[in-house]
């Protein structure tokens, strides 16, 4: 009999990390049972033995981090070292395989990405077992309550998805290698990242689960799992949008967001999770809104599992979706389990979640809060309609109906646009009630800044009623660049309303006052250049509207123009490696009758370790702020033997990239403790207000602690 020591060493942590985490979830639960005021045993046995074997529960969770590192480092190593005697290795790697990609390999098919999450989730439990003294018993809960769901993945992998299965038939010399699509630099980093936001939305999940089951008292449960949400949401928001470049770097169709359905599934988790950041803010505040903020994140961490659903089990057509597969059912098993313990917890605990205040008026920061959720909780339903269309159609029809782009277009363009436009809204709105007098003076600004930006685009050439059947994606880019103006209009005047402030009570000048506002106040702040940074994707999507293509059968010498620009062939040129050959065009680029560079198109068959070739399409860009040139090699018709080369030109897509990056920042700045100023200082500058002077000594600054 053979022996296979690295997988077997990798099946063996998969049980052992089952075995720990079983028993963090069973003994786990059990002390946290036996140690509460109404635990049957609770009297029997003293509560110094119950936390006892919590703590040994915990020590489990922790163990079982540890183990299934190993178990991912086997399955690493097996791609490292061509171990085509893994069945997983032999369908997804092959020797020539780039390192990087033979790495990627450990998330490029089924068993290996659910290792991955399993992974994940240990990492993130272990993070937060580690961090139990935040609160020793609601720590315990959300421990438990992420064991439990570890569970459901080790079963996965050790029983119905196994990632170390020992292939048939005798050794293969090479493996199938990876799919060419995922060779792309950024497929290292997208598919983590994603999982990263996936997984990551467990842990406040568990956190709020846990707080409901044992009452917990006032919001503190919040104040703990703010930074957890907050890193999720930002780890979820690059996973998507690299997910997007590289969709629209790699498959050659000129777009970046498809409404593919495994698209979909990312989205919705980070519709939901948003609405849930906002939320929480009114529970912070007033006491408001707490069966909506658990019912939002109970949704998101739902949503994550359905998203893994739909890629993992067949269910749905898509070029991220694996085959077909029998894990489907386990999937439908634990989505139920989950609901049901979230509807039973609520319906027993739902006394606890009475709101402390009303609200008091449809023109207040409250209102804009819940209309801000029930704009996205629209758009996310919409998105889950149309991704469970073509499964219900089957059910009920026997065959499937798929909902196309126009579909999704038509439904969230108007809700994406009613959420810019509360966007600028919410920071002008006081909390309780906002007077007329106020609702005046904070709309001065964004209004003019609104009607200035329709009058210039209206004079720059933008007039729907000009342009025909392309009517209705010139209103929305015009409405979306009007309200765009507006948003960053509010933005910037509550930026300046604050620094004006900060420069009486310092004398700093207004740019060093706005750093310095920003950094007493992260959160706020930060927040605020999170909505500038979705403003400014919106610019990049509202774009969109004004996209050209055209195609062309070219050979040397000839000239394609779209826009500004001309593309003159110079050559057509054949070329292998030693995963596949190229076909490439070199294409002088010329702008106003000026060269500016030179763009390379390629279409590649790959056919190292395949039993048949594999094409894939290398998209030549040049982008700049007003448009990307995007040109891609079609391939050659079969007529003629000559190339077809496809130009597409679209402005401003490089806004949402940029948009994007800022998003990126503003998290980080909104995550960072306040800066406070020293009590003496404070007294001093509280003074100087008082007698109308100003301090112009800077302050003396001292960092916040974390919470």
């Amino acid at each position: 009999m053979i022996s296979h020591p690295m997988p077997e060493f990798g099946s063996g942590c998969l049980y052992l990390g089952l075995a720990l985490t079983i028993y963090n979830f069973v003994f786990g639960g059990l002390a946290l049972w036996g140690a509460s005021p109404r635990g049957l045993l609770a009297t029997a046995i003293s509560e110094v033995t119950w936390n006892r074997l919590g703590e040994t529960a915990r020590r489990a969770g922790l163990a079982s981090f540890v183990v299934l590192c190993c178990a991912a480092f086997a399955l690493v190593w097996a791609a490292f070292t061509n171990d085509f005697s893994v069945e997983y290795i032999r369908s997804h790697s092959n020797i020539a395989l780039n390192p990087a990609y033979k790495f990627a390999a450990l998330w490029s098919g089924q068993e290996g990405s659910l290792l991955l999450w399993a992974w994940m989730l240990s990492a993130y439990g272990f993070v937060l077992r580690m961090r139990h003294r935040v609160d020793v018993r609601l720590t315990a809960f959300a421990s438990t309550i992420m064991a439990a769901v570890q569970t459901f993945f080790l079963l996965l992998l050790t029983v119905a998805a196994p990632p170390f299965s020992i292939a048939p038939g005798p050794l293969a010399a090479d493996g199938a290698g990876l799919n060419p699509l995922l060779q792309y630099p950024e497929m290292v980093i997208h598919p983590p990242m994603l999982y990263l936001g996936y997984v990551g939305f467990s842990v406040p999940f568990a956190f709020a689960l846990g707080a409901l089951m044992m009452r917990y008292p006032g919001e503190k449960w919040i104040h703990i799992t703010r930074r957890w949400t907050m890193v999720t949401w930002l780890f979820l928001t690059c996973g998507i949008f690299m997910g997007a470049h590289w969709a629209y770097s790699v498959l050659g169709w000129g777009g970046y967001w498809g409404w593919d359905p495994v698209e979909n599934a990312s989205l919705m988790p980070w519709l939901t999770g948003t609405a849930f950041l906002h939320s929480v803010m009114m529970q912070e505040k007033r006491g408001m809104m707490k069966n909506w903020n658990v019912w939002l994140i109970f949704s998101t961490f739902m949503l994550t599992i359905l998203g893994t659903l739909l890629t993992r089990s067949g269910a749905v057509s898509s070029v991220h979706a694996f085959a077909q597969s029998a894990i489907g059912a386990w999937f439908y098993i634990f989505i139920t389990i989950v609901f049901a313990v979230c509807l039973f917890t609520f319906f027993m605990q739902r006394d606890h979640l009475k709101s402390e205040n009303k609200l008091e008026s449809l023109v207040s920061r409250e209102s804009s809060f819940l209309f801000n959720n029930m704009i996205l909780l629209a758009a996310c339903f919409t998105v889950l309609w149309g991704t469970l269309f073509p499964v219900l159609s089957e059910y009920v029809q026997g065959s499937k109906v798929t909902v196309g782009a126009p579909f999704y277009n038509r439904v969230n363009i108007p809700i994406g646009l009613f959420l810019l436009f509360l966007t600028g809204l919410g920071p002008l709105l006081a909390w309780r009630s906002t007077t007329l007098r106020s609702i005046r003076r904070n709309f001065i600004l964004p209004s003019i800044a609104m009607a200035l930006a329709a009058i210039g685009l209206m004079i720059g050439g933008l007039r729907p009623w000009n342009d025909g059947d392309d009517m209705h994606a010139t209103i929305f880019s015009l409405v979306a660049f009007t309200l765009s103006a507006g948003v960053i209009a509010a933005i910037t005047e509550e930026f300046l309303r604050g620094a004006r402030v900060v420069r009486t009570q310092t004398g700093k000048n207004i740019l060093s006052s706005i750093v310095l506002l920003t950094r007493r106040n992260t959160r706020r702040y930060g927040g605020y250049i999170i909505h500038f940074g979705i403003v400014v994707m919106f610019i990049g999507i509202a774009g969109g509207a004004f996209n050209q293509a055209r195609e062309m059968e070219m050979s040397y010498g000839d000239t394609l123009s779209i826009g500004p620009y001309s593309l003159v062939c110079q050559s057509i040129t054949q070329d292998s490696k030693p995963e596949y050959d190229t076909d490439y065009a070199l294409l002088d680029v010329y702008k106003n009758g000026k060269k500016i560079t030179q763009l390379s198109p390629e279409k590649r068959s790959y056919f190292a370790g395949t039993d048949h070739e594999q094409s894939s399409t290398i998209v030549a860009l040049h982008s700049t702020a007003q448009a990307d040139l995007y040109t891609v090699f079609e391939g050659k018709n079969p007529d003629t033997g000559r190339p077809i080369i496809k130009v597409f030109l679209n402005p401003l897509i490089a806004w949402i990239w940029i948009g994007v990056v800022i998003v990126v920042i503003g998290t980080f700045i909104a995550l960072a403790p306040n800066l406070v100023r020293s009590p003496v200082r404070q007294r001093q500058e509280d003074v100087a207000s008082a007698m109308g002077g100003t301090l112009g000594a800077p302050g003396v600054l001292v960092e916040a602690p974390h919470v």
